[in-house]
């Protein structure tokens, strides 16, 4: 056994009584050995190579967390349309009895009220009706079922709406289902026709 000089033994002194530093109570700490130019410059590389790292690391988390965000709102919002969709044969179904002859006039008020209602909560969920009558054929938003020369109508035009369509924010639900205007027959041969 060794002597400090101050009558008691060096490894009779409790763990963590010394000059340790916190939390390295039992560990034998050396001091570093002082370091050359070199060794200096490769830690502050490792060093920099590791912070370079370390931030595209978190620029890779905080874009994947972006992008679960917006395909947990992008998921959402297809849940929501496709429910709207689901809806939308509901007010076909009520126009269709809205427009049978047969009932009496208190069971079309009933059901031209649960058209509205119906009506005005999709309204408020953001659906849009789509009634293209005296539009332009647009085929990402109509489905033409016919074509048909309509005096008086430039080619082109939808001259009736067999169904409508629906939209949701931007996003078609549903087409609607169209008649278009067609040029005449006589035009359509174009200008070096022989008549």
């Amino acid at each position: 056994m060794t002597s400090s000089g101050n009558g008691h033994d060096d490894d009779d002194r409790p763990e963590g009584s010394g000059n340790e530093p916190r939390g390295l109570a039992g560990v034998d700490v050396q001091p570093m050995p002082p370091l050359d130019r070199e060794q200096a410059e490769a830690l502050r590389r490792e060093n920099d190579e590791l912070r370079d790292q370390l931030l595209r690391k978190r620029a890779e988390f905080e874009n994947y967390r972006k992008r679960v965000e917006r395909e947990r709102q992008q998921a959402g919002a297809e849940a929501v349309a496709d429910l709207l969709t689901a809806l939308i044969p509901t007010l076909d179904n009520l126009d269709r009895a809205l427009s049978s002859a047969g009932g009496g006039e208190t069971l079309r008020q009933g059901v031209e009220l649960t058209r509205r209602e119906l009506l005005a909560l999709l309204e408020r969920q953001g659906v849009k009706v789509e009634d293209p009558l005296g539009q332009s054929f647009d085929p990402e938003r109509h489905q033409a079922l016919s074509h048909e020369v309509v005096p008086g109508k430039p080619e082109g035009t939808v001259v009736e709406v067999f169904r409508k369509g629906y939209s949701h924010k931007d996003r078609l639900l549903r087409p609607a289902l169209v008649k278009v205007a067609k040029g005449s027959d006589a035009g359509e041969a174009g200008p070096d026709a022989v008549h």
